[in-house]
């Protein structure tokens, strides 16, 4: 008998008197479907919150900030710098020859969620040209706020998650009352903000900047047409990013935080897998120990049955990931939550099942492999006369 024909023997032995160690094999189940669980949960965030930010941006888009700033609400840009930036080669231009250039607001607000914690928000400014430079925004319930008017309109996530949200309500600020008379859809990090006209805003809220410039690009390779031209000019001391690339830093600096607690925790949970692996692999080892014996001295070879046993702890632990990665699925998979002043979607996506699939499955390599060589090492003299 071939080497796969003893494997595949032995092997199916195993998984016919897998009944008479049910429960001690579901000890490898049961701990590897909570760890796979909880780290897809976890990182459900992690793929939720790059995937907005990957949303936000685009690459026919152009933010102009402060030269020194890390973010939006730390930027701010005159009105004359402003004209100068707007007037700049390289921004593609609408059909009545203006160029497609959003002046921004952004500041945080507080919020009061469904739960009725508290919270922040990010409300932001757009001014004539944002429908323009934004085609993916889409008002979906009453209307658009009026320039002049203390007016906003919420993005759907932000009226999901947030009290006071809903057309008619008023968003207080320090200089009154805005109505909201519109929800809007984008699919981005907006969809959780409320928006209103960037000039008014101004005037309200007795600012004298803006904080970024959102410029729609004439062509893909234009951005360093854009960017000579402005980071040149000794009027300006700004910075000029392809939208794409900002949120792919802003998210990295979010992500990498959450994925590495996410891995913290989950390597807790997969150590005390790992045990309970080991402690039911040694067991099984040890409860077939003349069932070995015996197919050792008919002429089975030593390898077909230690690959026996690791297959054995994967099928199981592999088993158990898939159930964890189902349940994840099921209670997070499109969920909309919050974090920081961002309102996104929980995403359990095939790479992240995929991920704890390998997780699984090094669990199993490390608790099989060596009940699988001490059955092996053992010898069938010994095993055969052990009672």
């Amino acid at each position: 008998m071939n080497m796969l024909h003893q494997i595949a023997a032995i092997t199916a032995l195993n998984f016919r008197n897998l009944t008479q160690r049910f429960w001690p094999s579901m000890v490898i189940v049961v701990g590897l479907a909570a760890t796979i669980g909880v780290l897809l949960s976890m990182m459900s965030v992690t793929q939720g919150i790059r995937q907005v930010y990957v949303n936000s941006g685009d690459q026919m888009r152009a933010i102009i900030v402060s030269a020194s700033a890390d973010g939006e609400g730390q930027s701010a840009i005159t009105r004359d710098q402003a004209a100068l930036i707007t007037d700049a080669p390289g921004i593609a231009k609408g059909p009545d020859g203006k160029p497609l250039a959003d002046r921004g607001l952004n500041m945080g607000i507080p919020v009061l969620r469904k739960d009725g914690s508290k919270g922040y928000t990010t409300m932001r400014g757009y001014g004539p040209m944002a429908l323009k430079v934004r085609p993916e925004f889409h008002i979906i319930q009453g209307r658009m706020f009026r320039a002049g008017h203390r007016e906003m309109v919420v993005g759907e996530g932000a009226q999901y998650l947030f009290q006071n949200m809903n057309i008619g309500d008023d968003v207080i600020l320090p200089g009154g009352p805005w109505k909201i008379v519109g929800v809007f859809h984008s699919g981005d990090i907006t969809d959780g903000q409320p928006i209103g006209d960037t000039e008014t805003m101004l005037t309200a809220l007795h600012k004298s900047a803006y904080n970024s410039i959102l410029v729609r690009l004439s062509s893909y390779n234009s951005l360093e047409t854009l960017r000579k031209a402005l980071t040149t000019n000794p009027a300006l001391s700004v910075k000029v990013e392809r939208h794409s690339d900002w949120y792919n830093k802003i998210s990295g600096d979010a992500s990498r935080f959450l994925a590495t607690l996410a891995y913290a925790i989950g390597a807790v949970l997969a150590l005390g897998a790992l045990f309970g692996c080991l402690n039911t692999m040694y067991s099984a080892v040890s409860a077939r120990g003349r069932e070995i014996a015996t197919l050792r001295a008919l002429g089975f070879s030593a390898f077909p049955v230690m690959v026996s046993v690791i297959v054995e702890a994967l099928v199981l632990s592999v088993g158990g990931a898939l159930i964890g990665a189902a349940i994840a699925w099921l209670l997070y998979n499109g969920k909309q939550d919050f974090f920081g002043q961002n309102v996104f979607h929980l995403t359990v996506s095939p790479g992240l099942v995929a991920l704890g699939i390998i997780w699984a499955a090094v669990v199993a390599l490390l608790g099989g492999l060596p009940p699988s060589i001490r059955a092996v090492r053992r010898p069938v003299v010994d095993a055969l006369r052990a009672t």
